[in-house]
């Protein structure tokens, strides 16, 4: 007989629910295309404007200064000045633009973007990854393939591949070599460390620069003196307002940036009549040659100041999970785009007639600003980088937590500042340390030069990761042609290493800021990323089965005591070393045990109605079950009041759904557990009533069932108990006697109380291991281990609900 197939618990949810079946109904929803009114995709557009686009729009308060910084010399031509233009003009249209704007937007996964999720979707259509177990998709079943990325589907049970031959032998040559799954995931982690740097950079860069407009309004020997403490207070300012929530402010972030782009706009097409009309001559490719051909060395050195036109182009891609392809695209293509044009070619207008200056501190971008109006522009300029900065430092708490939910960082408290929008978060711990560091690259450099050289490589860094990673979401999710994939990464790849060979190249004048950075972040990651998986190795080969379990009971005569004992463990079979190393100590456990496993999967969202898989362990009569808990790296974990109810509720749902069949499908046993099968339905609803009962005093014939006082009389004690029964659905047939006595003894353990038993690992190196391994895991592993924080759920728990048990783990 065939056995069922087996539900990977790693998987997302299967085929036959949405969004995964119905994946081109929900592209056009993220699309705009149908589904979301136009009215709301508008509304969408202007919101981006003040979320994702503040960075980017106040690119022009220090691009013109840190390109002419001191590697150019004017000459009475202003061919230096019409050839910055023009490449910043076809900077902006080629890479935000034609890149992320046509391109890149369309590599969502599952409507979320950024360096992860392209990560994460190449996993899934290459099933090959070295995430953290429990994280990866390396292995999965053909359900963790999307609907739009093919791969493999099944027909009557057989595997049929989908795509191309280029798609199928790229997928080969990753799933062969380790060595090029190991890239990938440096990649992936190069990317994210290089946009954390940027969360440091951009505020000092944005806000220093910002103010920089009191340099024209003192005497140089004065100005120096204020702008550096006004910059950093207004720092502090900024970062200390993170934990009241973007909510609070987030309704004036669309006004100030649209305020500022009118404002540069006005003031460009000003200076463009006033000074020079015929600046647009600048807009031809014959002047960058031209702009090369006469500065050589000195104008391959500014690209790396010119590049900071692009910067916050990525978080197009990183926010879109907020918005929709169609909202950013309009945003970007109808507003921000040709407002940087206008205020470039007016700079540059001014400049051309200007160009004579006295010092390179004076090309910046308030000297083309009229000076009636410039202590407004100048206001107005503080909030847009307040603003700009704000969407980076968001964007890096979100990147944070999608690590830590992908077992790549450390974890941290994670505090949602919006009951609403579940993807504004608050992490203390790393706004603390970005405003330290913030603040010492500011009071390091105090000049946009160096903050230059130093942000303009962290923004040049993710952007050709991106490019790397896009070349194969060209192939293996989307199935095109290998020659333009390869025609992508050449062309856009050769544009960018142009930039970052510019950028690099002033390594020891900031540029080793975001490479130390990146360093320090990606070593914490990989530190975490090695001890974890080698303490899942150890879980792995320390487990034991559930026959163990049983033929140990009559030896040591286990009791099983009233209540739910609720046992967190990696693991998906088998029974983890803590629970062995418990029950050989104090043998008793719950009349009801649950095996939790908690997975977070490379996947932005799981359906709540997807998110248990529930099974049984051994025989029936046992009453010992196993539940997986599925999040995306997107996902809200519920408080420990409500997981509990929805915990209990889904083993009831399964219960009473019977142990033949669930959703559809047989379920089998084999010789310790039954299969996993999703809860889709939680139908059953729980009530729980208050009830006053008089507690009496135990016996010596109940002595085995409970614990009992040592005092020789107590007292009968009056205690508040609770009253669960389940309420199942009205149209549902009536269970048989051996499923009402399942539930009835599930209701009364959930009345006695639910303990959560929970491992407490020590971690060494095992003898005979190197120096290097036992330094990175004796010292360097355990001190991170010690000084994060424990598992989600777990942070809420009430101290005497709870049970540590002390292992030590020699890996």
């Amino acid at each position: 007989m065939k056995s069922p197939p087996v539900m990977d618990p790693e998987a997302p949810p299967p085929p036959g629910t949405p969004p995964y079946d119905d994946e081109e109904e929900e592209k056009e929803k993220r699309g705009g295309r149908k589904g979301v009114p136009w009215r709301m995709t508008l509304s969408l557009a202007y919101q981006s404007i003040g979320v994702v686009y503040g960075d980017l729009s106040t690119s022009p308060l220090y691009v013109y200064k840190a390109a002419f910084a001191e590697d150019i010399q004017h000459s009475e031509s202003n061919d230096e000045i019409l050839g910055v233009l023009s490449f910043v003009f076809w900077t902006l249209t080629l890479v935000p633009l034609l890149k992320y704007v046509c391109v890149v937007l369309r590599a969502d996964d599952h409507g979320e973007g950024g360096t992860f999720a392209l990560y994460s979707l190449l996993c899934r259509h290459a099933r090959a990854a070295l995430l953290p177990p429990g994280r990866t998709a390396a292995g999965d079943e053909d359900q963790f393939l999307d609907g739009a990325g093919g791969g493999t589907k099944k027909a009557n049970g057989n595997a049929v591949t989908l795509g191309g031959g280029a798609a199928a032998s790229v997928r080969r040559l990753l799933q062969r070599h380790k060595v090029l799954q190991r890239v990938l995931l440096v990649l992936a982690l190069v990317g994210t460390c290089m946009v954390i740097g940027d969360g440091v950079l951009t505020p000092a860069i944005s806000v220093f620069s910002a103010v920089s407009g009191l340099e024209l309004s003192m005497e140089k020997e004065h100005h120096k003196y204020v702008e550096l403490p006004i910059a950093c207070i207004i720092l502090i300012f900024l970062f200390a307002l993170q934990h009241y929530g973007t909510h609070r402010v987030g309704f004036i972030f669309a006004p100030v940036v649209i305020t500022w782009l009118l404002c540069i706009s006005v003031i460009g097409v000003y200076n463009i009549i006033h000074w020079e009309p015929t600046v647009y001559r600048a807009l031809s490719p014959y002047y960058m040659y031209k702009f090369l051909r006469k500065t050589q060395r000195g104008g391959w050195m500014s690209l790396g100041g010119i590049l900071l036109c692009v910067t916050g182009s990525e978080a197009m891609f990183a926010d879109l999970g907020h918005f929709n392809q169609l909202s950013i695209q309009i945003a970007f293509t109808c507003m921000v785009y040709p407002a940087l044009i206008l205020a470039y070619m007016g700079q540059a207008a001014y400049l051309c007639k200007h160009h004579n200056m006295e010092t390179d501190y004076r090309i910046g971008f308030y000297v083309s600003v009229p000076e009636r109006i410039r202590w407004p522009v100048m206001a107005i300029a503080i909030l847009a980088a307040v603003v700009g900065s704000q969407a980076v430092i968001t964007g890096t708490f979100s990147m944070i937590k999608q690590c830590t939910s992908l077992g790549c960082f450390p974890r941290v408290k994670i505090i949602h500042t919006s009951a609403k929008v579940h993807g504004q978060i608050y992490i203390p711990e790393i706004n603390w340390i970005l405003m330290i560091l913030c603040l010492a690259v500011t009071i390091g450099f105090r000049n946009t030069k160096h903050l230059g050289n130093a942000s303009g490589l962290a923004v040049i860094t993710v952007m050709l990761v991106t490019t790397c990673l896009m070349s194969l979401v060209i192939v293996l999710c989307w199935h095109k042609s290998i020659f333009l994939a390869i025609a992508f990464i050449v062309f856009f790849g050769t544009i960018e290493a142009l930039y970052f060979s510019a950028a690099l190249i002033k390594f020891r004048e900031g540029a080793w800021v975001p490479i130390v950075l990146a360093l320090i972040f990606i070593l914490i990651m990989c530190i975490w990323h090695y001890g974890t998986i080698k303490k899942y190795e150890f879980d792995v080969q320390s487990k034991v089965s559930i026959n163990w379990l049983l033929g140990l009971s009559p030896n040591l005569g286990i009791v099983r005591v009233r209540g739910i004992g609720l046992i967190h463990t990696e693991l998906e079979t088998g029974i983890p070393a803590i629970f062995s190393h418990f029950v050989t100590n104090l043998p008793a456990f719950h009349q009801v045990l649950i095996f939790m496993c908690i997975k977070n999967v490379p996947i932005p969202h799981v359906r709540p109605e997807e998110r248990f898989l529930v099974g049984r362990i051994g025989p029936k009569q046992y009453r010992i079950y196993r539940c997986i808990v599925r999040y995306g790296y997107h996902d809200f974990h519920k408080d420990d009041i409500e997981f509990e109810k929805e915990l209990v509720c889904s083993v009831a749902e399964f219960i009473r759904s019977g142990s033949s069949k669930l959703n559809g499908m047989p379920v089998e046993f084999d010789e310790e557990e039954q299969h996993m099968a999703v809860v889709r339905s939680n139908s059953i609803r729980m009530l729980e009533e208050e009830a006053t009962t008089v507690e009496k005093t135990v016996g010596p014939s109940q002595a085995s069932q409970e614990i009992q006082s040592p005092s020789p009389s107590p007292a009968p004690v009056v205690v508040p108990k609770k009253r669960v029964r389940f309420v199942l659905p009205a149209a549902s047939p009536k269970p048989n006697a051996g499923v009402q006595e399942e539930l009835q003894e599930l209701s009364d353990a959930r009345e006695a109380g639910m303990v959560f038993i929970l491992g407490h690992s020590h971690v060494k190196a095992k003898s005979g291991s190197s120096f290097l391994r036992r330094f990175v895991i004796n010292f360097c592993y355990d001190f991170l281990r010690r000084n994060s924080r424990g598992p989600n759920y777990a942070v809420s728990i009430p101290h005497a609900s709870t049970l540590e048990v002390g292992m030590m783990y020699y890996i």
